[in-house]
């Protein structure tokens, strides 16, 4: 029997479309960046440029998606959409109409990713999340603004260095403590949990930046059932579809809720296994089937991947002998500006902490590497 082919949707496409081909589908995707690995794994790829910067608008993608469904050997099953639709549930709603939804519809994704209606959802249920508000506090000390519908922790500014909020932005209680991550894959009948130990990697404008992740050891997160009850609490209510991330901080002996992102995130590169189950389960989740559960896991005990971004300048691609632990890789000519991604970085390990050690000492094998090969940026 053929493949079956399945549109694919996304900021960055690349860890979908790899763990696509893995499960046996024939991605056809869409993103932002273009890059090499994305490229290699789609069957047909369109690209997107500033779509980070501008968002995802309908007529561009519309265009894309149905060019690349033409060239398909048979019509795609649905749509699976990444990052990028955060804040934008009519055009989740759109895309499902025309292509299916293979994940969360567009009204879910609004209430999660809404804080007039999601923080006081969590007040009402008991889950523990920190002060929230609307306005800007008078006293800015102590708080975080964040924009409505952001994701990836870049969009994160501490308060007090904004000249002026923007319309867009809601204000938390800035919180220290363990930054900690639940995966579910949220299906008909079932529902299945993981465990991430999260770190930033902070620049001078975007302190919050989204760093990397790990396989947590479950010896090391006491407030794992804070975080599952939670996670459960609200996947029962809202019923998401498929793969969803929930991201908390542990501080003082509770684990507050941050945001949840209903839709498969950067941790599919650290708990998807060999065959591509993590997206199988997202499929089967967004046909109305039953909890995929299959895997074939790597022999380590733990995985981490991080993002390397271009912190010592812009820079220009080249074309570079990458070592076999990095993806994300830019096409040869690929403008990178200052402070944005260049790569992504892989690494396994005995536990949490031994993979996020080798995760961030390749790191620093990497920049060196780039930035002695890439062209500088004047």
């Amino acid at each position: 029997m053929a493949a079956e082919t399945i549109l694919i949707a996304a900021f960055s496409g690349r860890a979908l479309a790899q763990s696509a081909r893995r499960a046996g589908f024939v991605p056809l995707v869409v993103d932002a960046f273009g890059d090499a690995d994305t490229r290699e794994a789609a069957h047909a790829y369109a690209q997107i440029l500033n779509a980070v910067r501008n968002g995802f608008s309908a007529k561009p993608l519309f265009a894309a998606l149905d060019d690349l469904a033409a060239k398909a050997s048979s019509p795609p099953i649905g749509i699976v959409l990444g990052s990028g639709f955060e804040d934008r549930p009519k055009l989740i709603d759109s895309l499902d109409k025309r292509y299916r939804l293979l994940g969360t519809r567009g009204e879910t994704v609004a209430e999660l990713k809404d804080p007039e209606r999601f923080f006081p959802l969590l007040k009402q249920l008991g889950i523990p999340h920190p002060p929230t508000s609307l306005q800007a506090p008078e006293d800015p000390t102590g708080w975080i603004a964040k924009r409505t519908g952001g994701a990836g922790g870049a969009h994160i500014r501490d308060l007090a260095s904004l000249r002026k909020p923007h319309a867009q932005h809601y204000f938390q209680r800035r919180l220290e403590g363990e930054p900690m991550s639940v995966l579910a894959i949220a299906a008909q009948g079932g529902v299945a949990m993981e465990l991430s130990h999260q770190w930033v990697s902070p620049s001078a404008r975007k302190p919050f930046r989204y760093g990397g992740a790990a396989i947590a050891d479950y010896a090391e997160a006491p407030h794992e059932q804070q975080m599952v009850t939670a996670a459960a609490t609200l996947i029962e209510l809202l019923d998401p579809v498929g793969l969803v991330s929930f991201d908390f901080i542990v501080h003082d002996g509770t684990a507050y809720l941050l945001e949840v992102n209903p839709r498969p995130g950067a941790t599919l590169d650290v708990f998807d296994d060999l065959k591509g189950n993590l997206f199988r389960a997202q499929v089967e989740a967004g046909l109305g089937n039953g909890l995929w559960q299959e895997r074939e896991l790597p022999n380590v005990q733990s995985r981490a991947s991080a993002l390397l971004y271009a912190d010592r300048g812009a820079a220009i691609a080249t074309d570079l002998d990458w070592p076999d632990w990095v993806s994300d890789r830019p096409m040869p000519g690929t403008v990178i500006a200052a402070e944005q991604p260049i790569a992504t970085v892989h690494a396994g390990g005995a536990g949490t902490r031994d993979a996020e050690n080798l995760v961030r000492a390749r790191l620093s094998t990497l920049a060196d590497l780039v930035y002695t090969q890439f062209q500088n940026k004047t």
